[in-house]
């Protein structure tokens, strides 16, 4: 099922937006200094291409340990990234999802994208992992 969903999705809007976010990674990674942005945005667009199957999770909640990027460097890396980039891929997921949401069997890519949307606003600090991870035990509580 997640297959198919994929396929559809790539076809109703995920393909222009994966490559949004994949054009962010490189305006990012061209500047030295936006390479932890780049990293995050190229981890987003592959949950961009293909979102069915996976899930964007708090990394310091899945890996049960704060790091470098969950703490108030991670705070201070998500308002940067709002003001340069954020926003604007935030709202073409928002205009995605609005004109998914017209018909029957676009809402839920429209709904897809609305959770899109609020991770092009936060991005860092988020993992992207198979749902089927969700269900196991994570690494801080074994």
């Amino acid at each position: 099922m997640n297959l198919l969903l994929n396929v559809l999705w790539i076809v109703f809007g995920g393909l222009w937006m994966a490559v949004g976010w994949l054009i962010a990674a490189a305006i990012m990674a061209v500047t030295i200094i936006g390479i932890p942005w780049a990293r995050a945005a190229f981890n987003i667009a592959r949950y961009a291409f293909l979102p069915f199957g996976f899930a964007a999770v708090d990394r310091e909640w899945f890996r049960g340990e704060s790091d470098f990027g969950t703490g108030p460097f991670g705070t201070l890396g998500n308002l940067i990234w709002l003001v340069l980039a954020g926003w604007w891929l935030a709202l073409g997921h928002l205009i995605t999802a609005a004109g998914l949401a017209i018909t029957i069997i676009g809402l839920p890519f429209a709904w897809a994208h609305l959770k899109l949307a609020g991770i092009a606003l936060w991005p860092i600090g988020k993992e992207i992992v198979p749902r089927e991870m969700l269900a196991a035990p994570r690494a801080g509580q074994m």
